[in-house]
């Protein structure tokens, strides 16, 4: 942001939005930016009066410090650019890799010493071992193995995940964001090939959401997962003989693809109802960069189990860190103690002696 109070950027503005107004419709971001501009302003000709106060001695020291914040805002941006070129690099170099996984998981190709080992096991257990391809139920698994995943996938869910065969993700640009791929084998469920879920971000080096966009699934008859249907039966004795059916929509991993959206006119909401929104918003995002950022790149950990022991010794790491902090503040206490004991010992030893 500039040092001029009169050169506000509205773009500098927009990276610093704090999460709640992320999913502002464009025209009451704009606002809101507009509304904030005014106060940064206002701050800002405040901040010069504040400078201005100060003697020229300390004035000339704050602006040679503010030259050098001028010189690491100008680093920073370098590293931003040099961290997404260099992470569009790597992903390039991944996708061989994730290839490879797609088709050893699909039963695609097979791995060196499988037949072998096929046709030296002669037991009841493994006769089939020729029919079985790939790793069945790799990615549900994989899934279910996480815990803020395992909580969104319904026993309902299984069945039709295990006809998830892969999942992919990219950067979006105009707007900045990413995308979701999930892609699926023919399945009795839905139609689609290919579920998508996108997020369109204000910044994409924070994480603050506008609004995210999934895949209209193209339900088969009877086999919505996100509906159910409830039948009621007449009291005896009522007029009306017809059973009673309601359609409730319910609990599923794949409402994902059918995310929160701000109602056009967000003046009709009330206050709980907006925070209730916006919590709603934040798992969506949570769940998202979870598939993007842990599930995608590590899938096999999370498919053994391992990745949930690495996150749990990170998890101990942390405590540990924290309790060895508590246990310094109680010492350091402890020796406050000590020594305040000792000068009262040493106050009363002297006025003795007076």
């Amino acid at each position: 942001m500039s040092d001029n109070k009169g050169d506000l950027n509205l773009s500098d503005l927009k990276s610093s939005l704090p999460s709640a107004t992320a999913a502002l419709s464009a025209e009451d971001r704009a606002g809101f930016v507009s509304a904030l501009k005014n106060k940064v302003q206002g701050l800002a000709g405040a901040h010069g009066n504040a400078l201005e106060s100060l003697n020229p001695k300390v004035r000339k020291r704050v602006e040679v410090l503010k030259e050098i914040q001028s010189q690491h805002d100008e680093l920073e941006a370098k590293f931003l650019e040099e961290r997404a070129a260099l992470e569009a690099k790597y992903q390039k170099l991944y996708e061989p890799l994730y290839t490879k996984r797609y088709e050893i998981v699909n039963g695609l190709v097979e791995v060196e010493g499988v037949t072998k080992e096929c046709a030296d096991d002669t037991s009841a257990e493994d006769q089939n071992c020729e029919a079985e391809k790939g790793v069945p139920e790799f990615w549900l698994t994989a899934m279910k193995t996480n815990e803020l995943l395992a909580e969104e996938i319904q026993e309902r869910d299984e069945e039709a995940l295990k006809f998830l065969k892969d999942i992919k993700w990219c950067r979006i640009d105009n707007p900045k964001g990413f995308k979701l791929e999930f892609f699926f084998d023919p399945n009795p469920y839905f139609k689609n090939s290919v579920l998508t879920k996108i997020y369109h971000m204000v910044d994409e080096d924070e994480p603050i959401l506008e609004r995210a966009i999934g895949t209209e699934i193209e339900w088969f008859p009877g086999k919505c997962l996100t509906k159910k249907v409830l039948k009621k039966k007449p009291k005896k004795g009522s007029k009306n003989a017809k059973t009673i059916t309601k359609i409730e929509s319910c609990e599923s991993f794949f409402n994902f693809f059918n995310p929160p959206q701000v109602p056009d006119d967000e003046d009709e909401l009330d206050d709980d109802t907006a925070d209730q929104l916006q919590n709603q918003m934040e798992q969506d995002y949570e769940i998202g960069s979870t598939v993007r950022e842990k599930i995608i790149p590590h899938a096999v950990s999370w498919f053994t189990g391992e990745a949930v022991q690495e996150e749990f010794e990170d998890d101990e790491d942390d405590e540990d860190g924290e309790d060895d902090e508590d246990e310094e503040e109680e010492d350091d206490d402890e020796d406050e103690d000590d020594d305040e004991e000792e000068k009262a010992k040493v106050r009363k030893k002297n006025s003795r002696g007076a």
